[in-house]
């Protein structure tokens, strides 16, 4: 088989997604997290006390915790495909990458498998997080003294 004819063939059978519906999924779910999470730090500040910086913290730490929870019980990976890129937002996106790289490798042992590979998929980002903060703080300190 010629690779054009491959090409062909692979193009027939491979299912093509609606962008349009996938896009309008991802901001209504990614919106209804928000929304969720805002919720949850209202009632921080107004059921608690909590002050604004310190509900959003917690709100924070309670998103690692559902994601990371999730992707331990299997449901994150099913949710994600089911909702594109509204569940896959920064906070709970990197939570899912370290929690599901953990339980890839648990088997290895504390050492050679969480230890050495715990940061395997969220390691980039933080690379490249901090050397971009590290450039933008010096663009920082030239254009404001």
């Amino acid at each position: 088989m010629k690779k054009e004819e491959y090409q062909k063939l692979v193009s027939e059978y491979t299912p093509k997604e609606n962008k349009w519906k996938n896009a309008a999924l991802s901001f209504f779910v990614g919106g209804l997290v928000g929304f969720i999470a805002e919720l949850i730090a209202l009632i921080l500040q107004n059921s608690f006390g909590l002050e604004v910086t310190e509900s959003y913290s917690w709100v924070c730490v309670i998103m690692i915790f559902f994601a990371s929870f999730c992707t331990a019980l299997g449901f994150f990976d099913n949710w994600v495909s089911k909702c594109k890129a509204g569940l896959f937002l920064p906070t709970t996106g990197f939570a899912h990458s370290v929690t599901s790289t953990a339980l890839d490798y648990r088997k290895d042992g504390f050492i050679t498998g969480l230890g050495s590979s715990f940061f395997k998929l969220a390691g980039s980002v933080i690379l490249y997080g901090i050397i971009s903060a590290f450039f933008l703080s010096i663009l920082g300190v030239i254009i404001y003294g």
